[in-house]
């Protein structure tokens, strides 16, 4: 203990044994020394009684009054309790100016911000955005039910997912249909949530006049494509044998544009939609269809073989799935080299199904695996000229999954080839049929 701590102690000790002293000293000269100090000691014993009432009772009913200015133990305490209540006091000034600059921050947000109960899915706070943009109000929806306040968005089922809650993204306000928003979910403690909402109308808008620019224009593209390929096919080259080598490398860029416009508008169509039907798609002719477009687009180049242990089919689109996957074999084949080995796998039960493609190819390094499906990414510009490709099938593929509720995962290491899995839920898998070789009423290519 220091020795300023010392002072007051012995401050209030001495004037003790004074007062003790003194009552002694009394005693003897009236002959009740015993008596008499006994008094004394209850006398001070009330008194210091007194003092601790009096902390106690400043202390519940929170007054703050001036230190005294004193030297003993009391007066001590009273000055390091009006210390702490300065500091608690300062402390809880700077929290309240804190909390009111988030608010103010949050209630300038262009952006709904909800803290919601992680068990309940109720409302604690909304920030004034969340008006305009979801039709809450305050005080009437505080505390209420979020799913109830925001029918018919499937908050309820969306929120029950927790960490692994996927963005929500294009989905109507309830307040107003043409207003878009995206919702995100974000955990901040183990019971509570922070809903952010955001208005994204101008970029849907956007999004949606680039999907017409490029169907239009690749539609406007279509006639005189066609028209140049026509006459490109009706010159010979024997007659003019020193113009071969420019119309064979006509011929081939005429139609490299021709797919190029086609994958265009396919992506554009898939981007259109919302909903694909739910045929049943048999799986055996799928993958007989798909071997044989391979070893045409191979040319014995490669080994190619289909592994079918799957008990099911899948429900779906027979035109998309066959698209998705022709893309994914057609991959396969252009980037692995000639000796190569590509596998088609289909595994599935009652609990889903997986279609993979296996290549011995080139692989794609690890930092372009995440931008692999943009449109026109390429990992090797080069290579995939030279392959012929257009750069979008791997986003078609990705559109045609989501448009059946399948993801796609990607598996490569360089030099070792790479892995496409198209993975489908239980809702997408139907029984095979025995005796039809998967029932199929007909061959996808013929639909697509």
């Amino acid at each position: 203990m220091p020795p300023s701590d010392h002072s007051p102690w012995t401050h209030t000790l001495g004037r003790l044994a004074l007062a003790l002293s003194v009552a002694l000293l009394f005693g003897i000269l009236i002959g009740q020394a015993w008596p008499a100090l006994a008094v004394a000691a209850l006398g001070l014993l009330a008194w210091h009684h007194w003092r601790l009432h009096g902390v106690l009772r400043r202390l519940a009913a929170g007054k703050r009054l001036p230190p005294p200015r004193g030297q003993g133990a009391w007066n001590q305490l009273d000055r390091q309790l009006h210390r702490s209540q300065d500091d608690t006091r300062t402390r809880q000034r700077r929290l309240v100016e804190m909390l009111r600059a988030y608010r103010a921050a949050a209630a300038a947000l262009p952006d709904a911000v909800l803290v919601v109960e992680r068990n309940g899915q109720r409302i604690q706070w909304f920030n004034e955005a969340a008006t305009p943009l979801l039709g809450l109000q305050y005080p009437a929806d505080s505390g209420a039910p979020l799913g109830d306040r925001l029918r018919p968005l499937p908050i309820s089922r969306w929120l029950a997912s927790g960490r692994h809650a996927e963005p929500l993204l294009d989905v109507p306000s309830p307040v107003d249909p043409d207003l878009r928003l995206s919702l995100r979910l974000i955990p901040y403690s183990e019971n509570l949530w922070l809903l952010v909402v955001r208005d994204i109308s101008k970029l849907m808008r956007l999004e949606q006049m680039r999907r017409d620019f490029v169907a239009n224009v690749s539609h406007e593209l279509r006639t005189p494509l066609t028209v140049i390929h026509g006459y490109l096919e009706m010159l010979d080259p024997e007659e003019q044998p020193a113009w071969a080598p420019m119309l064979a490398e006509m011929q081939l860029q005429s139609q490299r544009m021709t797919q190029l416009v086609e994958d265009l508008l396919t992506l554009s169509r898939l981007e259109a939609q919302e909903a694909v039907s739910a045929e049943a798609v048999s799986m055996a002719p799928m993958l007989a269809t798909l071997k044989r477009e391979a070893e045409a687009l191979s040319q014995r180049r490669h080994a190619i073989s289909i592994d079918d242990d799957a008990s099911v089919d899948l429900l779906g689109s027979p035109r998309e799935l066959h698209s998705a996957f022709s893309n994914l074999v057609a991959n396969a084949v252009r980037y692995t080299p000639t000796g190569g080995r590509i596998t088609v796998r289909f595994d599935g039960d009652a609990r889903g199904a997986t279609l993979s493609v296996h290549d011995t190819g080139y692989g794609i390094p690890a930092a372009h695996l995440p931008r692999i499906t943009e449109r026109f990414y390429r990992v090797s510009t080069s290579r995939s000229r030279e392959s012929g490709g257009t750069g979008l099938g791997l986003a078609i593929v990705k559109h045609v999954l989501q448009l059946h509720n399948a993801r796609l995962s990607i598996e490569s290491e360089i030099g070792q080839g790479s892995t496409f899995s198209c993975s489908f839920g239980a809702d997408r898998v139907i029984a095979r049929e025995t005796g039809h070789n998967g029932g199929n009423k007909g061959d996808p290519v013929g639909q697509s």
